[in-house]
């Protein structure tokens, strides 16, 4: 059985998303390196253990998480589906299960709020996991004065976690809920202009929760805005 230690020590897999993370800094997009994809591949199974998943299909998520972005090796446009079969065929060629390995392709090919569903419950952790990640850390501009605006809405966020809580089920009709938290320096970006790009991103949060049958909360600065 293939395991998630399995596969972020396979020299193949890391090469590719070495690769990836190289084109990514050509372009000047944000860090999608090993400290993005460790942190989504913990917090995607966070998410569904916390929500009384099995061990393995926590794990099948977090090996998702890890690889997700595979496909920026070729090129950002549609990454996620080319990640997709690139994560399918490399799985399959070290003996995972067939049935397994889909699950992993389908949940890879729907992580982007363009063209993805929550078509499972590891597409969905997956989904709010990737989603969640936005520091300033992941800034690679280093003079402020050319910052756009996604380098200036990273940049302005300070902390971000995850967390599921239990919900007032009499309020959602729910038994928990997820709830991204972020501490976001106002100076540097307004609130109204995080919701200006990542609107799409939190919308695709709250649908991933809703399969989860959880509710969805976006926190910034202790008050609750989604």
């Amino acid at each position: 059985m293939l395991t998630y230690d399995d596969v972020i020590k396979d020299e193949e897999i890391n090469l590719l998303m070495e690769t990836a993370e190289r084109q990514l800094v050509e372009i000047g997009y944000t860090e999608h390196g090993k400290r993005h994809s460790t942190l989504v591949a913990n917090r995607a199974a966070y998410i569904l253990k916390e929500l009384g998943y099995s061990e393995r299909e926590c794990e099948l998520a977090k090996i998702a998480a890890y690889v997700h972005d595979l496909g920026n090796a070729v090129n950002r446009t549609d990454h996620a589906h080319t990640g997709a079969i690139f994560a399918y065929n490399l799985l399959k060629e070290r003996g995972m299960d067939l049935k397994e390995a889909a699950e992993i392709m389908m949940a890879i090919g729907n992580h982007d709020e363009q063209t993805g569903s929550p078509i499972s419950a590891i597409a969905a952790a997956l989904q709010i996991a990737d989603k969640s990640d936005v520091h300033r850390s992941r800034v690679r501009e280093t003079n402020k004065a050319t910052f756009d605006i996604h380098d200036r809405v990273n940049y302005a966020v300070e902390e971000a976690s995850i967390e599921v809580i239990d919900a007032d089920k009499n309020l959602h009709g729910c038994d928990k809920e997820v709830i991204l938290k972020l501490k976001i320096d106002t100076d540097i970006c307004p609130v109204i202009k995080y919701f200006e790009i990542f609107l799409g991103r939190m919308l695709m949060c709250k649908n991933a929760a809703s399969f989860l049958g959880v509710w969805f909360h976006l926190e910034m600065n202790g008050t609750i805005l989604l």
